[in-house]
């Protein structure tokens, strides 16, 4: 129950995560599978209008996920490295994902790796593929978001506002020295709103203007990137490796900004043309349609040349 009269409660710890036979289900994790399917729904309905062959986007997917997971968790660890790394600690702490602790920036790289190996083998192209997620993307982080609540682990620093956060007292990151009651800026609820207003850019921008070409991607990249730095900046996160002062996660924030407007600027100069069909070669069942056509029918279309 909530202690402040305007606020938004904690959740209970119990909701973190339930039995279900001899397995504990984490809600953190249900939330990051949310994610993934709504971002799966979602790009393979944008790569459908594109001509591309239903449920293609699953053969990529699964190169995606596996090693987007493992470079977030991976990412994590070694951004917090004195959570994992001292006297006396459980080193099989660094695999347990399902207590939170998987950074967006890992999985993009550790996805963008999976992404480019799933399209060469799909024969699409990895431009293509990407612009397609860029807004997918920005809605599963936002769902992705809701396990960060349960978590009671990512917030701002302390507030009046009327939208303060209450963190318990026992949940491991709540600050030492504030007193019980403490409101937090809730700082999944940010990104959450600014991911869902990031989507919907990105898909009124593609409907105004010519992008393709890894554009969507870029925006993608450029919204994130200035946005995350911004709640980065009062986010609490006490372990986070900080050089020269400012939080890593800063740092990254702002490089991939910078990635993003690259991107655009360059892929915008050398294809000022819309992109091609999304495949890098023609699709194996277009090939067999037209392989497969009658003869006389070829014959005519031989002789109508």
């Amino acid at each position: 129950m909530s202690i402040h009269p305007a606020s938004i409660p904690s959740p209970d710890p119990a909701w973190a995560s339930f039995q279900l036979g001899p397995l504990t289900i984490h809600t953190y994790a249900l939330c990051i599978i949310a994610g993934i399917f709504a971002a799966a729904l979602i790009t393979d309905r944008r790569l459908r209008q594109r001509g591309v062959e239903p449920w293609t986007v699953i053969d990529i997917v699964l190169w995606v996920v596996p090693l987007g997971i493992i470079a977030a968790r991976f990412y994590h660890v070694f951004t917090h490295m004195s959570d994992y790394f001292y006297p006396g600690a459980n080193l099989w702490n660094v695999f347990a994902i399902w207590d939170g602790g998987n950074a967006i920036y890992g999985s993009l790289i550790g996805g963008a790796i999976g992404a480019y190996i799933g399209c060469r083998r799909a024969g699409l192209r990895f431009w293509a593929f990407a612009d397609a997620l860029a807004p997918a993307l920005l809605i599963a982080q936002a769902i992705g978001r809701l396990g960060n609540y349960f978590n009671q682990e990512l917030f701002g620093n302390p507030t009046t506002l009327p939208w303060g956060l209450e963190i318990l007292p026992t949940a491991p990151m709540f600050p030492e020295g504030l007193p019980a009651g403490t409101l937090f800026h809730p700082l999944f609820l940010y990104e959450m709103i600014w991911n869902l207003i990031g989507a919907a850019v990105i898909v009124l921008l593609e409907r105004r203007v010519t992008l393709g070409w890894g554009r969507s991607l870029a925006i993608y990249l450029i919204w994130y990137g200035i946005g995350r730095s911004g709640l980065e900046a009062i986010r609490i996160d006490p372990t986070s490796d900080a050089p020269l002062g400012i939080p890593i996660n800063i740092w990254a924030s702002i490089t991939v900004a910078l990635i993003g407007i690259a991107l655009f600027v360059i892929q915008t100069i050398r294809h000022p043309t819309p992109e091609p069909s999304p495949y890098v070669n023609k699709p194996v069942a277009v090939t067999h349609e037209r392989d497969s056509a009658p003869p006389s029918d070829r014959d005519n279309a031989q002789r109508s040349r």
